[in-house]
């Protein structure tokens, strides 16, 4: 709001003076009442009065807006449909964590204690055995999936041994192909020898 913008409830220095007069008995408020109201300066004081009040009337409305606005973005979260879950959810958290403390040392000692036993009684003539076992557990852990992904694939089996057959026959029979071809070529080179002799004779 402007500073120079007039202010009605403000005391100015004419006001004190009239009420002084009033306190005095130099005049009554009956006479300052019969004092026609007119514009004594000018037409602007009235404007500028009818202005600072229609800001202020603005500037209340806009602040009690934000506030119904900030109110209503809040109701919805603080209402009792969305709250009750929220708190029923709280609730049971809370009495979880009150288990766990309730069960902390045994907890403490269960989360202390080794995953597998430090101290098996293994004599000392097995050791050695021990130390062999470990061995074929390793490779047989690092061989898992090879002998997995044979094991998946035993029912395809048989299927696998009639392509290979298949593909032997053809091989077969595409040798035997060659070979007789062969002899062809074989025969007729022997033909072109024997008539060029005829002929050279």
């Amino acid at each position: 709001m402007n500073t120079w913008d007039l202010n009605p409830y403000t005391v100015t220095p004419a006001t004190k003076v009239l009420s002084r007069c009033v306190t005095t008995g130099t005049m009554s408020q009956k006479d300052l009442d019969t004092v026609p109201r007119q514009e004594v300066f000018s037409s602007r004081l009235l404007e500028v009065e009818q202005l600072s009040r229609i800001k202020r009337d603005l500037d209340q409305v806009n602040l009690d807006m934000e506030f119904l606005r900030l109110e209503k973005s809040f109701a919805d979260v603080a209402h009792n449909y969305y709250l009750t879950p929220r708190f029923v959810s709280l609730q049971q958290f809370t009495s979880h964590l009150q288990e766990v403390l309730r069960e902390q040392p045994s907890l403490r000692q269960r989360l202390m204690k080794p995953l597998c036993q430090q101290n098996m009684p293994i004599p000392a003539d097995l050791h050695r055995y021990v130390v062999e076992l470990i061995g074929m557990i390793v490779e047989f852990i690092e061989n898992l999936e090879m002998k997995i992904k044979m094991i998946c694939l035993i029912p395809a089996t048989d299927e696998f041994l009639n392509n290979l057959n298949n593909a032997i026959n053809q091989l077969l029979a595409l040798i035997t192909e060659v070979e007789s071809l062969s002899r062809q070529v074989l025969q007729r080179r022997g033909q072109a020898k024997d008539n060029v002799k005829d002929m050279s004779s």
